[in-house]
Order: structure tokens, then sequence, then C-alpha cells
């Protein structure tokens, strides 16, 4: 029987639509993965689900937009922080469960942000094993943190093995970690994800890196994650795993430093909002002999469709008792991105208020913040959203509120006060607790990191 193929996802934290060399950055040096997408696929019209990471990444794993799974919100909070009572829903159905169950070995390295109460962690959701932190790099004991977080866990599996770690060096502590687990499964399908720390704020690089810099700390931090990638299939192709690894790299919104290091390219808007530039972001896909080389995928495309695109892939069944808002892509990469493509409309939310809609050519605005308001613009000729045609093309405003409504009737939408018929319920614990809990006599690396921006 022929060896299922085997998937590397690549995430990283923040990265913006515009800072890779393949996707117009002339100051980033991303070798690596510009190879990867010149050997692969890149999308031109990728979507986070979510303009911030917990809701983004729980949309990633369950294949469902964050209102359906119960994360649009975070009892008020816009991301899940350290020992909160919520998060993911162990009765959730995640990729990585679907494929343990087709036979893969599954990890997780890095970011996890999906909850921290052991009920939520990585290995209660279908991976055999995690190494990372869980959640944000900047939820740690900090110069200037009025929010007087605990140290920063690194955790294996569900044992804190480490508080406040050396930023600089966790990246290459992370590789070390991936190339173990790839050669200690080289003989079975398996499903690595790798979530990267970088380049959410602080951005601690190591000096190498920040020496050969044209940009900064930021530059720095994009460059070490491409060595990372490089390393990563340096090590596929010297096991003889090339050809049957299919590799996913992408980010989970936008970049929040757009201006400042960071870019969102052309699109406008950045993390934490609705317009291009919080959830349009980069994704190559590379898997030899059944992607074509040097493909572009211009169709409406989500990180939801991995998950029943990869349980198609794995022989896996979705499961039947509930609404998957993802679609398999995996026509679409076998003809090299030709289309169409799997949605006809994507929907936008920011936390638990629906903002906006598109369908393949035209986006409208509804709402942004407290505020209502009609903006339409035409993405295939303005992706930057420069200029509003509201008034120009009524009848697709029309024709979109529409849509907008049978959303609103089925996810729901607490700005009008509307709950959803098909929504289910974030997981919830009692008792929750921390990770850690600062102890002055504890040895840390540092009791409090230097910097003070935070992401």
């Amino acid at each position: 029987m022929r060896k299922p193929p085997n998937v590397v996802l690549i995430v990283c934290d923040d990265l913006g639509y515009g800072d890779l060399g393949c996707y117009g950055s002339a100051v980033n040096s991303t070798p690596t993965v510009d190879r990867l997408a010149a050997e692969g696929l890149r999308c031109t019209d990728f979507y986070m689900p979510a303009p911030v990471c917990s809701p983004s990444r729980g949309a990633l794993l369950t294949g469902c937009y964050p209102r359906r799974i119960g994360f649009g919100s975070f009892d008020g909070h816009i991301v899940l922080f350290p020992g909160q009572a919520v998060g993911l829903n162990p009765e959730e159905v995640t990729v990585a469960k679907l494929l343990r169950d087709a036979g893969y070995a599954t990890q997780i390295v890095g970011k996890w942000h999906c909850g921290d109460q052991p009920d939520f962690l990585p290995t209660r959701h279908g991976f055999d094993s995690y190494y990372g932190l869980p959640y944000s790099n900047d939820m740690g004991r900090q110069r200037d943190n009025d929010r007087s977080y605990p140290p920063l866990p690194l955790l294996r599996d569900e044992e804190v093995i480490q508080q406040q770690p050396d930023q600089t060096s966790l990246t290459e502590r992370y590789a070390e970690e991936c190339v173990r687990f790839l050669r200690r499964n080289a003989g079975r399908p398996f499903f690595l994800y790798l979530a990267h720390m970088y380049v959410h704020q602080p951005l601690y690089t190591p000096q190498r890196f920040l020496r050969e810099s044209r940009n900064g700390r930021y530059g720095a931090a994009v460059a070490c994650i491409d060595w990372v990638t490089g390393v990563l299939l340096h090590e596929l192709r010297t096991l003889g795993l090339e050809r049957g690894t299919l590799v996913i790299f992408t980010s989970d919104n936008g970049s929040r430093c757009h201006g400042e290091g960071g870019s969102n390219g052309c699109l406008r808007g950045t993390k934490f909002t609705t317009w291009e530039g919080g959830m349009r972001v980069p994704c190559i896909m590379r898997w030899p002999g059944v992607i074509p080389a040097g493909s572009v995928c211009r169709e409406l495309v989500t990180a939801m469709d991995f998950l029943p695109t990869l349980a198609e892939i794995a022989g896996a069944r979705l499961p039947g008792d509930r609404v998957i808002d993802g679609r398999s892509i995996l026509r679409l990469l076998r003809a090299g991105g030709a289309g169409p493509g799997p949605h006809d409309v994507l929907f936008y939310y920011f936390m638990d208020n629906l903002e906006a809609v598109r369908d393949r050519r035209w986006k409208l605005h509804v709402r942004k913040g407290g505020a209502e308001l009609r903006e339409l613009y035409d993405l295939e000729a303005d992706p930057g959203e420069t200029r509003n045609l509201a008034d120009a093309h009524p009848a697709v405003v029309a024709q979109l509120l529409e849509r907008i409504a049978a959303c609103r009737q089925d996810l729901g939408d607490a700005a009008l006060g509307i709950a959803g018929r098909n929504v289910r319920p974030i997981g919830r614990v009692a008792h929750a607790d921390t990770l850690t809990h600062f102890d002055p006599t504890y040895p840390y690396f540092t009791a409090e990191y230097d910097l003070p921006e935070r992401g």
C-alpha cells in the first residue's frame, strides 16, 4: 500500500502580505521561501478568518469560522491570555485528530494559543507531542508590562520545562525539535505543525541575522524564519521525503508593523483590522509531482480549507455531525491554481461582529468598530481599498447585503444582538490557573525581558 503524503505546515506570527521577496519585499532576505514558491504554488488571495492569532489558529485547526467554534472573543478579550478558563473545546475535531486517526504521527512545535488549561493543550487535540510556548511571546514578565503576566512558560507536552526562556535562541531550538521529529518518523506518514514565534513582538533575534539584515530586527526575524525553512527542506531531501511531502507556508494574520519594518504590501490596514491587510496573508504550497512548479492561484482560499484538504489527502473522513466551513482545494492544487475555487464568498469578523463580506471581485464593509458604514471596493482593480464604489453599484451592494443577512442568521452578529443558529460553545473549565507563578528565588534565565514592545 502506498504511503500517504507527509504534511509540514509552517505558520508565521504577524508576517505581512508584503514581507517575502516572492510577494514584493525588497528589504527582507527570503531566498528559501522564494524558492519554495518557485517550486510550488503561490496564492494571491489567501485569507486567515480573523485578524488576530487565537481565532485564526482555532479556525485553521478546525476548518471553521471562529464564531462557529466560540472563538470570536474570549470572555471579552480579543485573544486568549494566560490562565483564562476558556479555550478550544475538547469536542472539536482538529486536523491533527483526523490525521492521527488516519495513522499519522503528529507534532506541534511553537506557538499554540488556543488555551493553556490542561483540557485545551495540543496533546488533548490530536497532537502526539508538543514543544513550545502556549501563547504569544509577549505574555511573559516583560519590562513596562502593566498586565503583570506570570513567567513565560516553555512546554514539552503538558509540562513546563523552562520559564522565561531566551527568545534569541528559541527558534533554533524549534528547528532542532522539528528535525528530531522528521528523523524519528521518516518511515511513517507525519504531520508537523511549526508555529513560529516570529515576527510577533518583542523581536529577539540571533546576532548573525541581525548583522546581515537590511531591515533591522524585523528583517532579522524574517531571515531566521527563512533559515529554519531551509533546514526543514534540507532534512526532507536528505531523508528522501521531498517528493512525498506537502509543505505549506503561511501567516496567522497581517503585520502589525506596516511601515515600521513590516509590510502588508499594497493592502490597506494591519493586524487587528478587517481591511485586507489584516486578513489577507502569504500562502505557499509545494508538493513535487502534484502541484505544478511556478503556479499562481488567484482564487479565494482560506486557512479553513486546510482541514478538509488534508483529510482528503490522508483518506480521513470528515465529521458528519457538524458544520465545516472549509472546502478541499486538492483539485485546485493539482490544477496549479486554475479555478474555479471552492468559495464564492468570505465573511470578515472582528471578534463577534460581522464587519465585511467579499465575493470573487467585490468587498462590502458594513461596520468598523462601533460604527455602521457602507463601503464597496473592487478588489480586482483596487486591492488597496482606496475607492469606495458603493453609490455607483447599488445592485452589488444589495446582493452582498443579502449574503450578510444570511451569515448573521447562521453565525450571528453581536453588534445586532443576533446569536446565530449554528454556533458551538467554546471550551470552559472551572478553577483555571496560570501555568507558572513568579518566584523571586527561581534561577530564571532572565527575570524580565528587557524590550518594552508588545504584539
